[in-house]
């Protein structure tokens, strides 16, 4: 065996592993959703991870991973739809000629897992009230959104790419673009019944199950370890092991994070927020998933403490205005988003993006203003493309057939509406001698002032043993 043939051995073992550790992130937006959301609602909300993987599987295979990295122009590829067995198992080759140390088959599968993430965010603002066929539709018409901006910011043909755009692993392609899809969703659906008064004030809707929460973010933690390190796509992309490096700016941003996230809820609502821990942990891990390959380890901290920030008073201005999102995904994976491209342009180290063959230094190393507007330009661009043909698609959706439930399946829940069963079925189905019971509305207070939190079980409903 050649020297060549060991690099891609090796490559492609690390990106398979690495693309496996992405796609188990939908187990930790699984827990990480259900928990923040109510028990009525649990099993739709844990279930439409395993339904939006599969469609926008489907959908990357057959033209998604041509329209992002196959030939083409800086607009769009052109080439590589439903791709062939000899396209997925050559190395280097034309249509898929970018990655020249993996087949194209572990190209499609690192790809697609970082689709299944972005489409995930998308229904965190819209959950607890979404019909289950808009998952089908919308999860169709954004993967191919999807598919094309990532290719303007990392096909060697996009024209950001061209320009030097900075997004490592996708700040800007994952996060922003989610984050963007589901403010457009929360914006067509309205509110959650009872989430705002009539005078305008939120009312708490808390999650019913914060050690699930604490789980998912701990998984997604860990699945990041291949999200950023995985994007280097090789071995020796930046250099022999460089991984490693990304991985720990990855870690220390989100350590930042979620310290920072917990003393400013501490400061700001007088409670140390769990909720808000955990956010400034999710916030901290999509900003520097934009610079994980480019700055300092000092520079990866001041990302994490801005996301413990945004995490805070993000989520706080989202709900002010207005708008219900019940996961927080506006502020965690927009807001963040947002401040993990531009800090590229504030903190890349020089020698780094030259390392990386991608953009220049930032604004701290070079006095120079370029990267930053680089990174400003893409974020102006891809947010007035997806969020335009988000917000048009679902209102057209909306329009015609209707994309929000009937009040009776909302207050019920979608569990028993949708899927005919609960996702837990003692606390609703009566069970002679037992504990269950028929109510399906909102039960109890909750100190949480942007609707995390535990919803307790009913005074005179006895605890389960």
């Amino acid at each position: 065996m050649s020297n060549h043939d060991l690099l891609v051995a090796s490559s492609t073992i690390w990106v398979v592993v690495t693309a496996i550790l992405v796609m188990f992130m939908q187990a930790g937006f699984a827990f990480l959703e259900a928990g923040l959301t109510r028990m009525k609602n649990a099993g739709h909300i844990a279930g439409k991870n395993v339904l939006i993987f599969g469609i926008c599987s489907i959908v990357y295979y057959l033209v998604g991973f041509g329209l992002a990295f196959g030939d083409g122009n800086g607009l769009v590829g052109t080439h590589g739809f439903v791709p062939s067995v000899t396209e997925l198992t050559a190395v280097g080759k034309a249509p898929f000629d970018w990655f020249s140390e993996i087949p194209g088959a572990a190209g499609y599968l690192f790809e697609v897992v970082f689709a299944g993430v972005s489409l995930a965010i998308v229904w965190g603002a819209m959950a607890e009230r979404a019909k289950l066929w808009v998952y089908f539709a919308f999860g169709i018409w954004f993967t191919i959104t999807y598919s094309i901006v990532s290719h303007w910011i990392w096909s060697p043909h996009g024209w950001l790419f061209k320009h030097g755009m900075q997004d490592f692993a996708g700040s800007t392609v994952v996060h922003y673009q989610g984050a963007l899809a589901a403010l457009a969703g929360a914006l067509i659906l309205g509110p959650r019944i009872g989430k705002f008064g009539t005078d305008g004030r939120a009312n708490p809707i808390p999650g019913h199950n914060i050690p699930y929460a604490v789980l998912g973010t701990l998984i997604l933690w860990f699945g990041w370890f291949g999200f950023n390190p995985g994007s280097t796509l090789s071995v020796d992309f930046g250099g022999v092991g460089y991984f490693a490096y990304v991985a720990l700016t990855t870690n220390i941003a989100a350590a930042a994070g979620a310290v920072t996230g917990m003393c400013v809820a501490w400061v700001k609502l007088g409670k140390p927020d769990i909720s808000m821990m955990l956010n400034g942990a999710l916030g901290a891990l999509v900003a520097i998933t934009a610079a994980s390959g480019f700055v300092a380890p000092w520079a990866a901290i001041v990302i994490g403490i801005g996301s413990g920030f945004i995490a805070v008073f993000g989520v706080i201005f989202v709900e002010k205005i207005g708008i219900d999102d019940p996961i927080g995904a506006v502020a965690v994976h927009g807001m963040s988003g947002v401040w993990g491209t531009l800090a590229c342009g504030l903190f890349t180290v020089p020698l780094l993006a030259k390392n990386l063959a991608t953009g220049s230094g930032g604004l701290f190393y070079t006095g120079s203003f370029h990267q930053l507007g680089v990174q400003a330009l893409g974020l102006v661009t891809v947010g007035a493309f997806t969020f335009i043909t988000s917000f048009g698609a679902l209102f057209v959706m909306h329009k015609i057939w209707g994309i929000r439930v009937d009040p009776e399946v909302e207050t019920g829940g979608l569990d028993v509406h949708e899927h005919g069963m609960w996702g837990y079925p003692e606390f609703y189905i009566p069970v002679p001698g037992g504990y269950g019971t028929e109510t399906h509305g909102h039960v109890g207070p909750s100190h949480s002032h942007n609707g995390h939190g535990v919803t307790p079980v009913p005074a005179s409903t006895p605890e389960p043993v």
